[in-house]
C-alpha cells in the first residue's frame, strides 16, 4: 500500500474541482484508493454538495477519505472565484497547488501526483515560464525537461509526442537522431519500470505522408528517423518504424507496438482523444515520482454547470495508483 495520491486541482474556475469531488463519489465502484485534493475548498463548495474534510498533512488522507474528500487549503478564503471565470488569482492559486502537490510526492509523504488541467495563458499571466506542467515538474524534481517524455495513455493506445508545444513549421528543425534516441530510451525504461513490461515494442511513426515514400515525399525519415532507430536497436531495444502515420493506429496494428512514438503533438494526440477522450491519461516518464493527469482542459465553458466527465480523472487516479505501486516494489 503507497501513500495517498496528492490531486492538485487545477485552475480553481475551470472542471477540476468538479472531476475530482465525482471522482471521490464513485471511488468505491472505480476501485480508487486513498487521496487528496490540493486547492481550494470554496471552487469545491462552489460545484458540488458533498462532505469534504480540510486536513493538516497528507498522513491525515487515509484516515477521512471513506467518509469525505480530504483537502489541504491553499490559498486564501476571503478571495472569490467563479467557475467558468478564469482570473489571475485562480492561476496563482492553481500554480500554488502544483508546487506544494510536486513538493509532497517528492518527500514521500504522497504516493503519486496527479494534476488538475491549468490553463496556460491564465499561467503565463502570473509569471509562468515553462511550456506547460510537464516541464514545471521535471524541473523541480532536478530532471532536464529534454530527457522527459510526455506518455498518453488510453485503454488500447499509449503515444509519446517527440516535440510538444511547437508551431508546426518548426517540428522538422526540432526532431533529431539525438533526440528521438533519447525519448524512445525514456519511454521503453518507464514501460518497464511503471507498466511492467519486460520488453516493451516502440513502433515510431514516420514525420511525412507514406513515411517519406523513399524520400520522394520528404527525407527526414531517411536522414533522421531511420537512423535513431538503428541506434535503438543496436542498445537491443526493441523498435521498429517509421510507419505511415495514417495506419498505425487502426485496432490489428495497435496490438502490435506498446506504445507509439510520433514525431510531433497532434500525430500523438489526435488518435488517443479520437479512441479514448473520456479516459486518457496524461503520464510523464523520466522522473523520480509517479505523475498522471487527465488528457483534458480546463473547459471553463461548462465549469460550474455539473456537466464534466469525470472518467479522465478516473482513469489518471487509477494509473498513478498501479504505477505507483510498481514504482515502490523496486
Amino acid at each position: 500500500m503507497t501513500s495517498p495520491l496528492a490531486v492538485a486541482l487545477g485552475d480553481p474556475a475551470g472542471i477540476g474541482p468538479e472531476i475530482v469531488a465525482k471522482a471521490w463519489e464513485l471511488r468505491r465502484s472505480a476501485a480508487i484508493p486513498p487521496f487528496f485534493a490540493i486547492g481550494r475548498p470554496a471552487a469545491v463548495k462552489a460545484v458540488w454538495n458533498g462532505p469534504i474534510e480540510i486536513i493538516g498533512s497528507p498522513a491525515d488522507a487515509e484516515h477521512c477519505f471513506p467518509q469525505a474528500l480530504p483537502m489541504l487549503q491553499v490559498g486564501r478564503p476571503g478571495v472569490k472565484i467563479t467557475p467558468g471565470q478564469p482570473c489571475l488569482e485562480g492561476a496563482r492559486n492553481s500554480l500554488d497547488a502544483l508546487e506544494m502537490a510536486v513538493g509532497l510526492t517528492r518527500s514521500g509523504v504522497a504516493g503519486a501526483l496527479v494534476t488538475g488541467p491549468v490553463s496556460k495563458t491564465q499561467l503565463y499571466s502570473v509569471g509562468f515560464t515553462h511550456p506547460g506542467q510537464t516541464e514545471f515538474i521535471a524541473e523541480r524534481c532536478g530532471v532536464s525537461a529534454d530527457t522527459v517524455a510526455m506518455m498518453l495513455v488510453g485503454p488500447t493506445l499509449r503515444t509519446v509526442p517527440i516535440t510538444s508545444h511547437l508551431p508546426y513549421e518548426e517540428v522538422p528543425r526540432e526532431i533529431s537522431v539525438e533526440r528521438i534516441v533519447m525519448k524512445g530510451r525514456t519511454v521503453i525504461r518507464g514501460l518497464q519500470r511503471l507498466f511492467g513490461i519486460p520488453r516493451p515494442h516502440l513502433a515510431v511513426a514516420g514525420l511525412n505522408p507514406h513515411a517519406g515514400e523513399n524520400g520522394a515525399l520528404g527525407r527526414e525519415e531517411i536522414d533522421v528517423i531511420n537512423p535513431a532507430i538503428e541506434k535503438l536497436r543496436e542498445e537491443d531495444f526493441e523498435v521498429t518504424g517509421p510507419y505511415p502515420p495514417d495506419a498505425m493506429f487502426h485496432a490489428r496494428m495497435r496490438q502490435t507496438y506498446d506504445a507509439a512514438l510520433c514525431m510531433y503533438h497532434d500525430q500523438a494526440l489526435i488518435p488517443l482523444k479520437t479512441l479514448h477522450f473520456d479516459e486518457g491519461v496524461n503520464m510523464t516518464l523520466g522522473i523520480p515520482i509517479v505523475r498522471t493527469a487527465p488528457d483534458h482542459g480546463t473547459a471553463f465553458a461548462i465549469a460550474g454547470r455539473s456537466a464534466a466527465d469525470p472518467g479522465a480523472m478516473i482513469a489518471a487516479l487509477q494509473v498513478a495508483a498501479s504505477c505507483a505501486e510498481r514504482f515502490g516494489q523496486e
